[in-house]
Parts: structure tokens; sequence; C-alpha cells
């Protein structure tokens, strides 16, 4: 897995030794040829400068990057991944808690200072701030005033006419955020993906990119901001699963797996800890559906009782583990 003359160790620093070994592959005029697997895990210290400064050197041949708990990197980060690691099959990118929508998705940073404070509180009903752009993260500052200006002009001495102001707001509904860089949907070969406690992403970027026919093991456990129609997305995106891991995500309740469900056929481990709104019907749906499931973890469900875990169990009688401490609220590891 490691190239000739390179130890073992060398591809798994830890802590401050991280940003060495990035700084030092960074020199490098060509990366050690048959590195196929890279473990930058825990590197709290690790900057984006060190990592795109090694990321280019790093060749094709990588396929396992581990940047778990390297939580100063950011988008900058991930685009560089999609634009020269295209190969990769195996990403965890867990606690990386910079990650936004805009850099999985591919898109241009958002422009400081477009957003514009409203002093009357209409949340953008009425005046000038009606005709603001949708999606103020792709207007340059320039065009910005200059829209801005136009439109005080005219709201201020001049009112125009409603029509015209419905074609100015679906003019600007053309100008919603396109691709300006390469998305994660690049990495085409991924089979494995770690999104845990990215904690700024939600579904406008997750419904969008998680679309990997191939992936087989996927964990977006500790998300606040994952609901029911990015999950459906998820599953429609990623049939193939094997392995999910949704813990803590407390806006998935059982309308979503009543839809999701029917989508993982394969699904053999299955995560769904501290999911508070999930019911008992949550089980029967799962269990009519992944007949494939060997593990399940419904740990502090508060909603989901024992006699919904034994019921599933008698469903599946092939799950050889199921965790199901506290749930209903009580502690079942001391009643059983």
């Amino acid at each position: 897995m490691y190239s000739s003359g390179w130890p073992a160790g060398a591809a798994e620093p830890r802590h401050g030794r991280g940003r060495e070994l990035a700084q030092a592959l960074g020199c490098m005029h060509g990366a050690p040829s048959q590195l196929a697997s890279l473990s930058l895990a825990h590197c709290s210290s690790l900057k984006d400068a060190s990592v795109l400064s090694m990321i280019p050197a790093l060749g094709l041949s990588l396929r396992v990057l581990d940047l778990s708990s390297c939580v100063a990197l950011t988008n900058r980060t991930l685009q560089a991944i999609c634009t020269y690691l295209t190969h990769l099959s195996v990403l965890r990118l867990a606690w990386c808690r910079e990650l936004c929508d805009w850099g999985l998705r591919g898109l241009g940073e958002p422009v400081q200072g477009t957003q514009v404070w409203d002093p009357r509180g209409l949340g953008g009903r009425g005046g000038p701030w009606d005709q603001l752009p949708s999606c103020p993260s792709q207007v340059s500052v320039g065009v910005f005033k200059g829209k801005l200006r136009r439109n005080l002009r005219s709201k201020g001495f001049f009112p125009q006419s409603r029509p015209e102001l419905e074609h100015q707001a679906s003019g600007t509904k053309d100008a919603c955020p396109e691709p300006q860089g390469p998305s994660l949907l690049t990495l085409r070969a991924l089979q494995e993906l770690d999104l845990t406690a990215c904690s700024k992403l939600t579904d406008a970027s997750l419904a969008k990119v998680l679309q990997f026919l191939q992936l087989r093991q996927l964990s977006l456990s500790l998300l606040p901001e994952l609901t029911d129609n990015g999950l459906v997305a998820v599953a429609r995106g990623c049939p193939s699963l094997e392995h999910l891991a949704l813990s803590h995500c407390s806006r998935l309740s059982d309308k979503g797996w009543a839809q999701a469900a029917s989508s993982w056929p394969r699904l053999q481990h299955l995560n769904l800890s501290s999911c508070s709104q999930l019911i008992e019907q949550t089980l029967d749906a799962i269990g009519q559906a992944c007949r494939q499931l060997r593990v399940l973890d419904v740990a502090t469900c508060p909603g989901i009782n024992m006699a919904a875990v034994r019921r599933f169990q008698a469903q599946l009688p092939q799950v050889s583990c199921v965790q199901s401490r506290f749930v209903g609220g009580a502690d079942l590891t001391l009643t059983l």
C-alpha cells in the first residue's frame, strides 16, 4: 500500500506531524508512486495551505484519504480533492465542521457583504428588498450595487408597475448558483464517505451531490439540518448502501423512512441511535424493505419501545445484533 522507501507509519501521522508530512509531500516533484492510502486523521492543526500544496503531488494512485477531525480544513481543501484525487474510493471528512453546502456543490464562495439588512424587519417583502437576488452568493459586488442603486431610485421616486417587478423577479431566478468548480460528484469511484458532524451541511447540498450508485458505506451522523426530504433524496441517489449511520439526526421521522427504506434492499448495518422522532412504525418499514439487515442500532430512541424491537427481531431473524439501550426512555440493558 505504501511506496518503497517509505516507513509504514509515514502515512498515518498524528497531531502536529501531519502538517510536516503534508508540507514534505507538497515539496516533492512527484508523490510516492504506489501510495494508495493516506491518513491525516486527528491532525487538528492542519490547515488548508498545507493540504493544498500536498494534494496535487499525491497522484491518481491514492484510493483512501482520511482527514477525520482535521477541524481547521475548509471547502478549499474539499474542492482540491475533487479536482486532483478523482480516483478516491474512500473519503473520510468526519468532524470537518467548516465544510459548507457550497463547497460540496462546487459553487463559488459567497461574496462577503452582499447580504442586505432590512431595517424595517419585513424579511424582504416590499421596497427594494423585494427585488434582491435570491442567490446573492453568485452576484458580483459591482453588479449587486448597481442593481440595488437602480432599485432604490425606482422605488423611492418612480414606482414601477407590478408586471415589471415580476419580470425582474423572474430574471433573478436565472442567476441562481451554477457550478463554478468540481463538486463531490466528480468522485465517481467513491465506495465509502464519512461526513459525520459536518454540521453546516444541509439538504441543499446532500440531496444534490450524494448520487453515487456504487457507494457502499455512508455516515451522516450528527447532521442537525438533515431532514426527511434529504433522506429520501440520498436513498434514491445511493441505492447500493450496505452500511448507513444516521445517529443523532433529530429531524428524521417515520415519514421519511416510509419513503426511503425501499431504496435500500442491500442495507446490512444501520445506526439510528438518538433519532428522537422515530417511532415503532419506522422499524416496520425498515423490516419490510431491508431484508438483508444484520445489525441495527436504535439506542436512546424514545419513540421506539421494546415490543417494537421484539417484533422487528421476529420479522428478521437473521439480524444478529440490535442495540436497544434506553429505547422508550428505559435502560434495557438492566431490564432484560
